[in-house]
């Protein structure tokens, strides 16, 4: 090689290079929630700080507790659907923390049982319903533990309004950029649709092929949840074009979904022109930037957007996704309103059965509290109210995860408040650890437990409670743990088992439904077959996923539900091609 071809390549070598960093780094920092940090941040933190330049601490205490339940919640779902699950948490609390500090306040330890274990009740008896309901259901039994086992010595009703204060802040924190971007919840989901397309065609004809599919299927569900609450583009006012426009892309990506899929089952490998379709139509439906570009589309070397691609349909994949870009220039959608059918959901049977189990796992521990520790004790019953959430995931796993964030957390409050004595340090470790509880309520269960057991740490000594309780807490932890899993598996070991068996037999009947009827309905009669039985299929997934994490009993051999569901997703894209094939 010439110095003269060495210098080139080493210059063309090192302008390719930061773009290969910031290709690598890109998922990484996209991957890491800054906002919520900040948020989890702000809305811890000025609670505490109004409190200290007003002088009313316990206030401001209270208030903190309410934000830091409200962290614990905040998403990046739609604005309307954050407004809704906020509402519902803050009531519920409010009115479970008035209901624990009257019985509190009347003396009686037997009165404090009493109102956990119904509130237990009530909260177990409507938490299945739902994600809103779940929440609240929580929420109310965690505002009783609250009021029940921390003494607050004002009127009745100033802890209650306090506490709904610090979740309106983080409502308020959550729901604002709602102002100067609305409708962005709703585009970043359908650019997460295209960009699974995209990568499920670059995924073609390799051993990745299926988990891109369902990938596919994963962000088509999260998309139709989001887009949910609008209606056709006919029901909306001319005038609303920004809404007309989200809809049109997201029945354009559902409709793309379809020659995907069958591109996936011809099973040949595809060049980059028709990788990119789905990133091209992304650009043309759903401009991101005012210069049109969009992240994750695939790069020229000279920064450009690669034109209209020109496509050899030479199969019936091909064919089916030259079409759908040809005719994704604005066209209106009158005609493909989806109506997906949602997976079953438990019965009243076992809503009845959670309820009563989670009263008698809060009462256990409010017992062995008050045989521990004297009246007043709230960390057992609080830690079964986090822990026992079937419908959060595997109780076992979920016990787990908290018995190890709360040594973790116990141990890092522990080394960081060892040299901070001031007021302000305390402050300033409550907007460190909430940043990280922020963060964990997005990736690692234990990681938000870390960072709720190290605030709840400097919250209880903000309101004047000094003693050293490193040691104790993590045995209460454990021994709630200890107690929900020992009554759920002695009671209830079957539960998530029978979810998924039901879920298992829904999702193969859809997929038997949109077999049998296919070949004889419109088109979008067959997209909404086609929806609902990969969206049913998804979900009975994750519920075999969940009952393989828990434990069984050894004379039980559990069937292989996932090589079952597997095939019946092979079914729906063999019917998928077969259907594209068959058209004229």
């Amino acid at each position: 090689m010439t110095p003269a071809v060495r210098t080139r390549h080493d210059h063309e070598s090192g302008r390719r290079a930061p773009t290969r960093l910031r290709r690598a780094v890109r998922p990484l920092l996209a991957s890491l929630p800054v906002a919520a940090a900040v948020r989890g941040s702000v809305a811890l933190a000025l609670p505490l700080l109004v409190g200290v330049f007003t002088g009313w601490v316990i206030p401001s205490v209270i208030a903190a507790i309410g934000a830091l339940w409200g962290v614990g919640q905040d998403g990046s779902d739609p604005y309307r659907s954050r407004v809704l699950r906020f509402v519902a948490l803050g009531l519920a609390a409010a009115v479970g923390m008035t209901a624990g500090e009257a019985a509190l306040r009347s003396g009686q330890s037997t009165a404090v049982a009493a109102c956990l274990g119904v509130t237990a009740l009530v909260a177990g008896a409507f938490s299945l319903r739902g994600p809103v309901a779940s929440v609240a259901g929580m929420h109310l039994l965690l505002g009783a533990t609250i009021g029940s086992g921390i003494p607050v010595p004002e009127p009745w009703w100033q802890a209650p309004l306090a506490l709904l204060a610090g979740v309106g802040l983080v409502l308020v924190l959550s729901a604002t950029p709602w102002l100067w971007r609305r409708h962005h919840v709703e585009r970043a989901a359908l650019f997460a649709v295209y960009r699974a397309a995209s990568d499920a065609l670059g995924a073609a004809g390799t051993t990745g092929a299926a988990d891109a599919r369902r990938r596919l299927t994963d962000a088509l569900d999260n998309a139709q949840h989001v887009m949910g609450r609008y209606r056709t583009p006919r029901q909306h006012p001319a005038s609303d074009a920004r809404v007309d426009g989200l809809l049109t892309a997201f029945h354009f990506a559902v409709r793309l979904a379809e020659p995907v899929t069958t591109l996936l089952w011809e099973g040949r490998r595809l060049p980059a022109v028709v990788t990119s379709v789905p990133m091209l139509m992304a650009v043309r439906l759903l401009p991101g930037r005012q210069d049109g570009s969009v992240p994750g589309l695939p790069d020229r070397e000279d920064g450009t957007v690669p034109g209209r691609p020109d496509l050899e349909a030479d199969s019936p994949g091909l064919r089916a996704l030259a079409h759908v870009y040809a005719t994704a220039d604005g066209e209106r959608i009158d005609d493909a309103s989806l109506h997906v059918a949602a997976s079953p959901r438990p019965g009243r049977s076992v809503h009845l059965r959670y309820a009563v189990l989670l009263a008698g796992c809060v009462l256990a521990a409010q017992l062995c509290a008050e045989l521990l520790h004297g009246p007043r004790s709230y960390w057992l019953p609080m830690t079964v109210a986090f822990v026992y959430k079937p419908d959060f995931g595997p109780v076992f796993r979920r016990a787990l995860h908290r018995c190890v964030g709360t040594v973790v957390g116990v141990a890092a409050i522990g080394a960081v408040s060892l040299p901070a004595h001031s007021t302000y340090a305390s402050i300033g470790e409550v907007a460190f650890f909430g940043a990280l509880m922020a963060v964990g309520v997005r990736h690692h269960y234990a990681l938000a437990t870390t960072g709720l057991t190290a605030v709840v740490f400097v919250l209880v000594d903000l309101l004047g409670d000094h003693r050293s309780l490193y040691g104790p807490r993590i045995l209460d932890t454990a021994l709630a743990a200890a107690i929900v899993l020992v009554i759920h598996f002695a009671v209830w070991r079957d539960s998530a088992t029978s979810r998924a068996d039901i879920q298992t037999e829904a999702a193969l009947a859809a997929a038997s439904r949109y077999r049998d009827l296919s070949p004889g309905v419109t088109s979008a009669e067959r997209q909404a077959l086609r929806r609902t039985a990969y969206r049913q299929l998804a979900d009975a997934r994750r519920a075999a996923a969940h009952a393989r994490r828990e434990p069984v009993r050894r004379d039980r051999t559990q069937p292989d539900r996932e090589e079952t569901i597997t095939t019946a997703e092979q079914l729906c894209d063999a019917v998928t091609a077969h259907s594209l094939g068959t058209r004229p």
